[in-house]
């Protein structure tokens, strides 16, 4: 399967307009947002476990980035809840599960084959910064390669941001535009190498997750 798998173009998923799709596991239900491959996939997905669902022990050649959007999520490292953000490197393995249900947005086979950084973070118990007017940002990992981050933006707030190595941004509550389209909740905005990203935040203000740097990473793959 190819989905938005051209990262030269600008990709956009809204969620409004997408519908939940069954996975091959029971109660485990899926819409992509990008995608190379089939059930082993270099892909960007969004997945909602039913109460009581659960995978097989398994694991992550590629590596596994998430974020909790909803519920609790559970390894055996413990259970993560909403906001909590986790980096599984390529290697590690575990029998994710979620007990009361929970939604995620997870990032499979993206990652140097020699990265070994676990990343485990709860956002509602970690200390946010200040970083510009009316911006509080809280850093989840950096490497060579990337930059991944968590903001929250007052109402009305414009933000510049370096998309010249790509970048993606999640809206996980709130609005914002970017002077080409509006994203609301759980909308998903890829951005090619060279770009430029300029964005409001609506009357709400936005919380955002937002990577950059990687798309200068990604294998070239046939069209």
């Amino acid at each position: 399967m190819y989905l938005n798998a051209d990262f030269s173009q600008r990709a956009i998923a809204r969620f409004a307009e997408d519908e939940w799709v069954d996975s091959p596991m029971p109660g485990v239900q899926r819409r992509m947002l990008d995608r190379i491959g089939g059930e082993v996939a270099r892909a960007t997905t969004i997945v909602r476990f039913a109460p009581g669902s659960s995978f097989s022990p398994h694991t992550h050649d590629g590596g596994e980035e998430y974020l909790v959007l909803d519920g609790t999520f559970q390894d055996e490292d413990g259970d993560f809840a909403t906001g909590s953000y986790v980096r599984n490197p390529p290697t590690s393995s575990h029998t994710p599960a979620a007990q009361d249900g929970a939604t995620i947005l997870v990032k499979l086979h993206q990652f140097d084959a020699a990265d070994r950084t676990q990343v485990q973070i709860d956002s509602r118990k970690t200390d946010w910064s200040e970083t510009a007017l009316g911006v509080e940002t809280l850093d989840l990992h950096e490497d060579d390669r990337e930059h991944v981050s968590l903001e929250r933006w007052a109402p009305g707030t414009t933000r510049s941001l370096d998309a010249s190595g790509g970048l993606e941004v999640f809206v996980i509550a709130g609005s914002l535009s970017d002077g080409v389209d509006t994203l609301g909740p759980w909308d998903w905005l890829r951005l090619p190498v060279g770009s430029t990203f300029d964005a409001t935040a609506g009357d709400a203000g936005a919380r955002v997750w937002l990577k950059t740097g990687h798309l200068r990473h990604v294998p070239d793959y046939p069209a």
